[in-house]
């Protein structure tokens, strides 16, 4: 097993999650220069509507925005790993008193299929081993709405995802603190639309955590 180990590392040596250069023996997920100089984004005291709280990593710029495309478009499933440490580790950081359940931001079914699977499930499966905590399935997209990349404006953004989610177990989110996780925030839409279902069926706050978000939405 040790030799196939071995094998493998030569053929196929761990790379940075950022900018895909191979990683000295010492280094975990980054190389040095995108450990130092990846845009990480700070806490935000800006408000999402229904959204008690959120945090991200980095800045969705340069590197990081190359790498979540490759995440989500072209099959790097790994990279969920190393995103839901450095996630994982922000959301400890903030919130030591840590969260009843954890969710995610799913996908169409259509869109599952065709890409083959749910890339932020994947993120929330991480993240989960990560801090303890059983990802679980609370919400299903119940259309295939246009993609809000395509969108511009926050208006326009949250009138395409108006409804299109739907709590599947209420029962489970009365009374609790909810971590809610997304890939990307860019206007926030998405997740206040997410928050405000839950919170209709009964959970008592929801905190979002993401990989990246705009660097306009992060400003205060």
């Amino acid at each position: 097993m040790k030799l196939l180990d071995t094998i493998s590392a030569l053929l196929f040596p761990p790379k940075c999650l950022l900018c895909r250069k191979v990683l000295d023996d010492e280094e975990l997920d980054l190389c040095h220069t995108c450990r130092v100089e990846a845009p990480e984004c700070p806490i935000s005291r800006k408000k999402l509507p229904f959204v008690d709280s959120w945090a991200a990593v980095w800045y969705y710029e340069d590197w990081v925005r190359r790498s979540i495309l490759r995440y989500k478009f072209y099959g790097a499933r790994s990279n969920a790993h190393g995103y839901g440490r450095h996630l994982a580790m922000k959301l400890q950081r903030e919130h030591p008193e840590g969260f009843d359940l954890m969710t995610w931001v799913p996908i169409s079914s259509l869109r599952r299929l065709r890409r083959g699977y749910d890339q932020v499930e994947l993120l929330a499966d991480a993240v989960g081993k990560e801090m303890e905590l059983e990802s679980v399935c609370l919400l299903k997209k119940t259309r295939n709405n246009r993609p809000q990349s395509g969108i511009t404006g926050y208006a326009q953004r949250r009138a395409n995802v108006l409804g299109v989610y739907r709590v599947t177990e209420p029962e489970l989110v009365q009374g609790k603190r909810v971590l809610l996780l997304d890939d990307v925030i860019t206007t926030g839409a998405t997740a206040s639309e997410c928050a405000r279902v839950l919170l209709t069926a009964g959970a008592k706050e929801v905190h979002c955590g993401a990989v990246a978000a705009a660097r306009h939405q992060a400003k205060k």
